[in-house]
């Protein structure tokens, strides 16, 4: 799992479907489209698990990026903010949430 820290974070393209959501990431190596794959929270705090698409819009083999997501309550049309995780633990935190949530996804497609 990766944690950049993005320099910007554009509104999810609404012209995809529904059950993919994208975002563009401004990072300092270029624009960057990623598949958002969960918004989930660890306590008080909300995460955003990101994977970086190929050059075809495609889902590319790699690592799923974790960054911490908010939005503001007052304006629901007002763009999400993502911030770069700086603490070790916390980062710890989000990424075991995101592992139990894929475990939990795998359990479902069994059933």
């Amino acid at each position: 799992m990766k944690n950049e820290s993005p320099e910007t974070i554009t509104e999810p393209d609404k012209n995809m479907a529904e059950e993919e959501m994208t975002v563009e990431l401004e990072l300092d190596e270029g624009t960057i489209t990623c598949s958002v794959v969960t918004i989930f929270s660890v306590g008080e705090k909300d995460y955003i698990a990101l994977l970086p698409l190929g050059e075809n819009k495609d889902t590319a083999e790699g690592d799923v990026w974790i960054y911490g997501y908010s939005e503001n309550p007052e304006d629901p049309d007002e763009e999400p903010e993502l911030r770069y995780i700086e603490d070790d633990e916390e980062y710890e935190r989000a990424a075991d949430a995101f592992d139990e949530y894929l475990d939990s996804c795998e359990f479902d497609e069994i059933l």
